[in-house]
């Protein structure tokens, strides 16, 4: 009997043959066909199996323009191109003769050309360019999220999950069976999970999965967030990426582990340097600090993200990096040689994986190709420095609201650059406008202090 991912394979021919034999012998009825608007929100499209030849074909023609930041009306139509690598049967859904399946894809114009509007394409230039340059990107994510327990309706409430603390197994850690099937449904679908264990806030958790080819990574970045949010359904809970659902305590974040590949050998190690790192790798951490501000609107897309970008709660808020400390922006991690590797701390997992992961490889990039020089590395505790001790040291800030590096975004050069025009013309306006309308709304805050005072 055929498993139900496929192995690795020579060629598409090969994979589509697998594919064919799974669906077969897992009797998959539906087809699920995937994507990602601007915000990389999931959208699915459903099919029968009978339409599976002109699914593969990529001949499922869908509407572009009810997709956020896609087409305008009058060029809406779009096709669905499948990435044979991404096809997985649904664990949950398996019954005796009967399951569902899914593809990732990528949407095409009618004439077969890539749609420029479509994030995971802007992902696949950016690998493009490092491929010109004789590179290939490899990224581990690691993606943290909050379990809410849920209202007889399956609307979250803001009673969390579990009272648990950072490593804390059960009984406190009541997430610890929902990590597990979490966990099963993770690995049926081909994922080779490394970790999994309640964080730092109460009802908090993460799971890790192994690293990938850059486009590989976002594809199960955004397929991770779709389980966990299913299996955590079938608990009478609600699963969460907004990264400060509560006021006082840690939020969540998504570290990125990038590195840069090289005729088969890690471009970021470097055994003779004290830090075993290569100028590459210098140059790299050079491109991010020099850019990083304006490109925060991507990493840290939501209002809510900069509730969590600020002093006391382990999540950096300042521009500065290091080969061990954790209140760096920055940080490398211990693990040398082929798993050498630069972690930009700052990203949280709202943020679309596909523009996040573009954005960080491409100012690396512009760090390797201008030749930047990486400032000093911070071996003190920032958290604890006097503001004239940053001053000094000459250790800049991340921008404080969305307001604030939307501007730097549309003031800076790697945005559009990396975006392309019409992706980065369509993100502008969206987070312009979702700013406007948090400025003008009126919050209990200030109902709670205004309402009776004035």
């Amino acid at each position: 009997m055929a498993e139900a991912v496929i192995s690795k394979a020579k060629n598409d021919t090969e994979i589509l043959a697998q594919i064919k034999e799974i669906v077969k012998s897992k009797s998959v009825e539906l087809i699920h066909l995937q994507f990602v608007d601007i915000e990389g929100i999931l959208k699915s499209i459903t099919v029968t199996v009978d339409q599976f030849d002109d699914v593969v074909a990529g001949k499922q023609m869908f509407d572009g323009s009810s997709v956020k930041g896609f087409s305008p009306i009058n060029k809406s139509d779009l096709y669905l191109i499948p990435d044979y690598s991404t096809f997985a049967v649904l664990p949950w859904t398996v019954e005796e003769g009967y399951s569902e399946a899914r593809f990732l894809c990528s949407a095409a114009n009618p004439d077969g050309t890539l749609f420029e509007g479509d994030t995971r394409n802007v992902l696949k230039k950016t690998v493009e360019r490092a491929a010109d340059k004789g590179y290939s990107i490899s990224v581990g994510p690691e993606l943290e999220f909050f379990l809410f327990k849920a209202d007889e309706n399956g609307n979250p409430t803001m009673e969390l999950g579990d009272n648990g603390g950072y490593f804390e197994p059960s009984p406190k850690d009541l997430g610890e069976r929902v990590r597990l099937e979490i966990y099963r449904a993770l690995k049926a679908m081909g994922f080779t999970i490394e970790a999994s264990h309640h964080e730092v806030a109460e009802g908090q958790h993460e799971i890790n999965f192994k690293y990938a080819d850059a486009l590989g990574a976002a594809d199960m970045s955004t397929t991770y967030k779709w389980v966990v949010k299913t299996i955590a359904q079938k608990f009478g809970l609600h699963a969460t990426f907004m990264p400060k659902p509560v006021f006082g305590i840690n939020g969540s974040g998504m570290h990125v582990n990038m590195s840069f590949f090289k005729d088969g050998e890690n471009a970021f190690y470097d055994p003779a340097d004290e830090l075993q790192l290569s100028q590459e790798a210098y140059q790299f951490i050079a491109g991010l600090v020099e850019n990083v501000k304006s490109f925060a609107a991507i990493t840290n897309p939501l209002v809510n993200s900069y509730k969590r970008l600020v002093p006391g709660y382990e999540a950096p808020c300042y521009i500065a990096w290091s080969a061990s400390n954790r209140s760096a922006l920055i940080r490398i991690p211990a693990k040398k040689g082929m798993a050498t590797r630069v972690e930009l701390r700052c990203p949280d997992p709202s943020s679309n994986p596909y523009l996040t992961f573009a954005v960080i490889a491409s100012a690396g990039l512009d760090g390797i190709e201008q030749g930047l020089q990486a400032p000093a590395s911070i071996n003190e505790d920032i958290f604890h420095m006097t503001e004239e001790r940053r001053e000094e040291l000459g250790i800049d800030n991340l921008p404080g609201s969305l307001e604030t590096a939307v501007s730097e975004l549309e003031n800076g050069e790697i945005g559009l650059k990396t975006l392309g025009e019409h992706v980065f013309g369509e993100y502008v306006a969206a987070k312009k406008a979702e700013w406007d309308s948090y400025r003008t709304a009126v919050h209990t805050w200030e109902l709670t202090n205004y309402q009776a005072k004035f």
